[in-house]
């Protein structure tokens, strides 16, 4: 009876120091004056609540390390975000693990110079539909920094820049996300260096309709490993992402200036790089500025792998690679919807160079252009159908 007692008065002053530390820190993030750098200790602690930073500048919020200061939401009661930061400027978050919120784990709006560096940010439980959209979320923000992160588990994007101008996401790894690493309608992104291993797709480039930013590009993505992304679609009901097929090592979705080069695409199941129109979801297009053609997408000098297999079934893109397409056990490496923008041709139903699809120069090349226009009947499949080469896209520095 003694020991339990001892045990049951250990408990009550667990919980009455996790929750002093939770108020203390809460208190600390609202009361930082301009410039303050808020120093975390090393431990694990449960938090209840959403904690937020608002308005403020040059702050800095330092843990002791990923895996050393470790925040868990996973007896969050009140809000989604586990860490929320907004209308801010010169954030810098750094050196310490979050885990397992209701909603995305670490989400900053509007805020001019936001560096995520040496984060790890994960649902511990795998991967589930009931985990928050996204790991690590800055939207609508000026000068993203991601560097030496991890993101675990999110039911959509891993790593979400959306909306968002002037964007670097280096040295960084992704797992068993929907997706990986993914730029959403954001403009002058470079995404190098990372790993985007055993997600349902890789690394996504994104433009969709009706957000406020409409149009994103001018991304570069190289040197990246993109690697045996062929996890079970786990994304709820409903969501855009929920269409990726299982498989996907990148994807290219009505973005424009867009340019892959110096990837490794190792084994993924379905596909390598695919570039399509926002006609290929078969969603109604309400948004009248919205332009769903991909667009100056330029794919040279990456290394493609393979085993021979046939693509997974539990996809419509896996039903139409084996019933419609046919490509069997040897799917292209590169494939074009082949759906054009009518506004854009030229007099020989072709893009100009400037507009073009370019691929060459990749290790293992092959490609296929879908003519998903005409119902796939002009299906044309070759090592060199897009062989062209475009202006390259500016790295991006701030």
């Amino acid at each position: 009876m003694k020991l339990l007692t001892f045990l049951l008065s250990l408990l009550s002053l667990t919980a009455l120091a996790q929750a002093d530390f939770e108020k203390n820190l809460q208190k600390r993030l609202i009361l930082a004056e301009d410039g303050s750098t808020i120093e975390i200790e090393a431990g694990r602690f449960q938090l209840t609540k959403t904690l937020s930073l608002e308005g403020k500048k040059n702050i800095i919020l330092r843990g002791k390390g990923i895996d050393k200061t470790i925040l868990s939401f996973k007896s969050q009661t009140q809000g989604a975000e586990g860490l929320r930061v907004s209308n801010c400027e010169n954030i810098v978050i750094e050196d310490m693990t979050t885990e397992d919120s209701k909603g995305d784990l670490i989400k900053t709006m509007n805020v001019k110079g936001i560096t995520f560096r040496r984060l790890k940010a994960a649902w511990t439980g795998g991967p589930k539909s009931t985990n928050g959209s996204y790991a690590l979320y800055p939207v609508l923000c000026e000068n993203v920094l991601i560097d030496s992160c991890i993101a675990i588990g999110a039911s959509d994007a891993g790593i979400y820049v959306g909306q968002s101008k002037h964007i670097i996401v280096r040295n960084s790894e992704a797992y068993e996300n929907v997706a990986g690493i993914e730029i959403e309608n954001s403009l002058y992104a470079d995404v190098y260096n990372n790993k985007a291993i055993g997600n349902t797709g890789g690394i996504l480039v994104f433009d969709l309709p009706d957000l406020v930013q409409k149009k994103g590009g001018h991304v570069r993505v190289h040197h990246n490993l993109v690697k045996e992304n062929n996890l079970k679609n786990f994304a709820p009901k409903g969501n855009i992402v929920g269409n990726v097929p299982k498989g996907t090592g990148m994807m290219v979705l009505a973005a424009s200036n867009v340019e892959f080069f110096e990837n490794q695409i190792i084994n993924n199941a379905t596909i390598g790089v695919a570039v399509i129109s926002y006609y290929m979801t078969e969603n109604a297009i309400k948004d009248k500025d919205y332009d769903p053609y991909p667009t100056a997408v330029s794919i040279h000098h990456n290394t493609f792998e393979r085993k021979p297999r046939r693509v997974p079934m539990d996809s419509r893109f896996g039903k139409m690679y084996r019933f419609v397409l046919r490509f069997g056990r040897h799917v292209p490496a590169v494939v074009y919807d082949g759906i054009l923008n009518p506004a854009k041709v030229g007099p020989d139903r072709k893009y100009p160079l400037d507009y073009s699809i370019c691929v060459r120069d990749n290790v293992n090349q092959s490609t296929a252009n879908l003519d998903a226009e005409h119902n796939f009947k002009g299906l044309k499949q070759g090592k060199d159908l897009f062989d062209c080469d475009l202006e390259h896209v500016k790295s991006t520095k701030f």
